[in-house]
Formats: structure tokens, sequence, C-alpha cells
């Protein structure tokens, strides 16, 4: 049986990631650079064999998918799948304010004076996930819970299903906060990551039930997908 992979890329750059706004279940396309960053992600990728894809159901996944896809030799074949619970965290009536609204706000619900107070703590996913929830002024946004048992049911089905079908490479698209949130669910020593990079990946291992970490934030895909794009318009 091959090993069970998973590689976890994060969306391209979109509009609201340019604009600093929160952008959880809401949705904005990914910009002119965002398919760029991601159309080297797809070349850097080229030599790697999958067996599957996933994506979240957001269209800023699903576009980044669609890229990817496209540049592999093999995209047409590789049998792509939507699954909402790799989405991104809610954030309730947060969405779409400025970020630095945002976590101007859970500072004050964590106690904390500034942004960079909150990240310079020993601060958990759980007490900012309690702090979103408190500062929803519309009740939407998910608790620790629900937010916990979506993300690791969802990543955890799509290895098991993989290594029950023989193990091999699964490439999946995903959202920042979710890909982070579940590094810390696998290690809990892994600190709270808020700067996951548009197009970087981060790559598991599942074997016996349980996940390993490979890498984390790797953007060497696509530099090498620049490199291969250089030499061909050469």
């Amino acid at each position: 049986m091959a090993e069970t992979n998973l590689y976890i890329v994060r969306h391209g750059k979109t509009m609201f990631n340019t604009l600093a706004r929160v952008q959880g279940w809401c949705d904005t396309p990914l910009t002119k650079s965002g398919r760029e960053g991601i159309h080297y992600v797809g070349l850097g990728l080229q030599d790697t064999k999958f067996e599957e894809a996933y994506s979240s159901d957001s269209g800023r996944a699903i576009e980044t998918m669609r890229i990817l896809l496209s540049e592999h030799p093999e995209g047409k074949d590789i049998p792509y799948h939507v699954d909402p619970r790799i989405r991104e965290w809610c954030f309730g009536s947060l969405e779409g304010a400025y970020d630095a609204e945002m976590w101007g706000v859970l500072p004050r619900v964590l106690n904390f004076k500034t942004e960079d107070d909150l990240f310079a703590t020993d601060v958990s996913f759980e007490e900012i996930a309690n702090a979103v929830e408190g500062a929803d002024t519309a009740n939407w946004a998910e608790s620790y819970s629900q937010l916990r048992d979506r993300v690791w049911s969802g990543f955890e089905d799509i290895a098991q299903n993989r290594e029950k079908q023989g193990g091999g490479n699964v490439l999946i698209v995903s959202h920042g906060l979710t890909i982070a949130f579940l590094l810390s669910l696998i290690d809990s020593k892994q600190p709270v990551r808020a700067n996951l990079l548009n197009g970087s990946i981060n790559r598991l291992r599942y074997e016996n039930g349980e996940f390993s970490i490979r890498a984390i934030n790797d953007i060497s895909y696509m530099e090498r997908g620049k490199t291969i794009s250089d030499h061909t318009d050469a």
C-alpha cells in the first residue's frame, strides 16, 4: 500500500485578502495576481501524482482547484470532490469587516490590549473561537465544538477513504485559519497561525488512524513553478 499524503493548499489571493477584509463564509474571487500565483503552484505540482482532489465549497477554493487541475498533465482524469466541511471559519456579523476591526474586537474580548499582544501569548484557537462567537451580534458564528467537529471530520474522512483505497496523494484546497486550526488539532504544540500564505502547501501523512505533519506554509512549489514558467517563456 502506498503512503497516504494530503497536499493542502491555501486558496489563491482574493479581492478581500487584498483589501484586508474578513472572509470566512462570505466569498470574493481571486485577483489577477492570485490566479497567477496558483498557476505557478500548479506548474510546480506537475510531477506529483494525485489520486483525487477536494476543495471546500467556497468559490475561491473551487476557482483555485480548477487552475491547479488545469496545469496538471492528468488533471482531467483526477476525480474532484467538493466538501463544505473544509471551508473557512464562520465569523458571523464580523464577516466582510476590515481585518483590523475584527482583530481589534477580539483582544478586548480576550482581555488583551492589541492584536500583537493577542498573538504574542499562548492564546488558543478555542479562545479565539469563543471570542468570535461572543462578539458576533447575529448569532451566526460557529461554536468551538462545531468548528472542531466539522474541520476534523472533513479532513479525517478524506484521509481514511484514501487509505482504504490503497493510499496515494490527495490534492486539497482549503482556507488559512481552517488549515492552521487542523494543524493545531494534530499537534497541540503548534502555535496559532494567522499568516499562512496564499498558495502555500501544508503536507500531512496519514497512517493507522493518525496524522503527522510533514510541511507547513511551503511555497517551494510556487517558486518551482515560477522557474518553469520563466524557462518556458524564454
